[in-house]
């Protein structure tokens, strides 16, 4: 695959925007996150799956990831970790994506003082498996929510979802004022594993964990929301890079039988030449440059995806800060990435009026998304 490095131009640039005007007031007013039971250290994992060839060892010890929550399958009696059947896969992620998606659901709905009988939209993101009914209907059914509750489900477009996601949303609770809605992001990267010894499975299973996050969003006046509310959205920008397009996807391996992830080498730097100009697009339509920008909120894609960006933004390692300590605590947890990453910004308490943030994510297509948001 040959993959254009170059910078583009704003004006040749295949970009799309859909804007928040000053008249829509989707505000953020809770977030919670969820994992599943188990924890591994990278060097634990090493000898759980038995990795002795060199190079596989250096992708995992190299990664920046400290413990990542994974549900692996049991060993057999000789100790070796056997695949798992597709179907036995897709049974996994819907058990593990409903588990986590309520207890992350439970989570946010505490921290945004509602229940779930004042949900009223829910929006439920998902890559690492394929649900009919999709998962909004599952959790729907198991946590009694009204049957009444309208529903979305984006499934398929990988770690930069979540974005996509809140675009949507936030126009939902603009047109709804009053009402409440949640994204919800389940990625039970666990469901999505292959177990060979190719580089390919290599660099993925060094690299994502399992793990939910859900963001309440209600659409209200300013001037009723109170100085602890959470920051409204202003606005969206987003730029696919077609030349791209098939540097991150999840198809069908047909040696294995089974659906696995792949990533091209140079997707970091791919992703870095791109990300300035999408992000100057976002903050150029309210007259605003990187320098006014007080918070940063990136996905966690992987070290070098992270290095990529803060070189072309011109970030500090402080602006990443909750980025790298979401890949260091947790790996990739796909589309709910950047939600642990905001959900650390909210424990800090360093967020002051009239200051801004933006939320980066980036996945399959290639893509880039962003939202400008503002406390």
């Amino acid at each position: 695959m040959t993959i254009s490095l170059d910078r583009p131009e704003t004006s040749t640039a295949t970009t799309t925007t859909t804007a928040a005007t000053t008249a829509t007031k989707a505000r953020i007013i809770g977030v919670g996150t969820a994992v599943t039971p188990t924890s591994y250290a990278q060097d634990e994992l090493l000898d759980l799956l038995q990795i002795t060839d060199p190079k596989v060892r250096s992708v995992f010890l190299n990664s920046a990831i400290g413990r990542r929550h994974l549900s692996l399958p049991p060993a057999d009696d000789a100790g070796v970790r056997v695949p798992e059947a597709q179907g036995d896969l897709l049974d996994k992620h819907k058990r593990l994506a409903v588990e986590m998606g309520a207890e992350a659901l439970r989570i946010c709905l505490e921290r945004a003082g509602a229940e779930l009988s004042d949900l009223r939209h829910l929006c439920c993101v998902t890559s690492t498996g394929f649900l009919t009914p999709g998962l909004s209907a599952l959790l729907i059914r198991e946590l009694g929510i009204d049957r009444h509750c309208s529903r979305t489900d984006i499934v398929g477009m990988g770690c930069n979802a979540g974005l996509n996601a809140l675009n949507v949303v936030a126009g939902w609770a603009a047109a709804h004022p009053g009402e409440l809605t949640v994204v919800l992001c389940a990625e039970a990267c666990s469901a999505a594993y292959a177990l060979d010894s190719t580089m390919r499975t290599a660099v993925v299973n060094s690299l994502f964990g399992d793990g939910a996050a859900a963001i309440a969003l209600r659409g209200d006046d300013l001037a009723s929301a109170g100085s602890a509310a959470g920051p409204r959205i202003l606005d969206f920008a987003s730029c696919i890079i077609t030349d791209a397009v098939d540097a991150m996807r999840y198809d069908w391996d047909r040696d294995l039988g089974r659906f696995s992830f792949y990533l091209d080498p140079q997707i970091p730097y791919v992703v870095g030449a791109h990300a300035e100009p999408v992000v100057d697009r976002l903050l150029g339509r309210r007259g605003l440059r990187r320098s006014e920008i007080d918070h940063w909120l990136v996905h966690s894609g992987g070290k070098k995806v992270i290095d990529a960006v803060v070189v072309n933004l011109g970030l500090s390692r402080h602006d990443v800060r909750h980025t790298t300590g979401v890949l260091r605590d947790n790996g990739n947890v796909s589309s709910a990435s950047f939600l642990f990453s905001y959900e650390r910004l909210q424990h800090e308490g360093v967020t002051g009026p009239g200051e801004y943030g933006v939320l980066m994510t980036m996945g399959p297509g290639s893509t880039i998304e962003t939202a400008l948001v503002q406390w």
